[in-house]
């Protein structure tokens, strides 16, 4: 899972102003930090069902996420989509 050093380094990454921890980016990279982790976790305990639908929550929360941020900010929407090197 995420600990504290490296979700701060993900704030930092991603946050717009100082102080930042909650906006759209932000939240977005920590989710698709989740989601790798538990890919990761899935590949190795296929029965883990419980597990698969926080993935597919996570999975679809983040996909909220990204269409309210295309919405808002196209060009945040984009920088934010290349750095994490996903697929909107």
């Amino acid at each position: 899972m995420l600990n504290s050093d490296s979700k701060e380094q993900i704030i930092s990454k991603f946050q717009t102003h100082e102080g930042d921890n909650g906006s759209a980016p932000v939240q977005i990279a920590l989710i698709t930090e989740r989601i790798t982790y538990l890919t990761e976790h899935l590949k190795q305990n296929r029965k883990d069902f419980h597990s698969r639908k926080g993935l597919i929550q996570l999975v679809s929360q983040r996909k909220k996420l990204l269409a309210y941020l295309k919405k808002t900010d196209l060009n945040l929407f984009e920088k934010t989509v290349k750095e994490l090197g996903i697929r909107a």
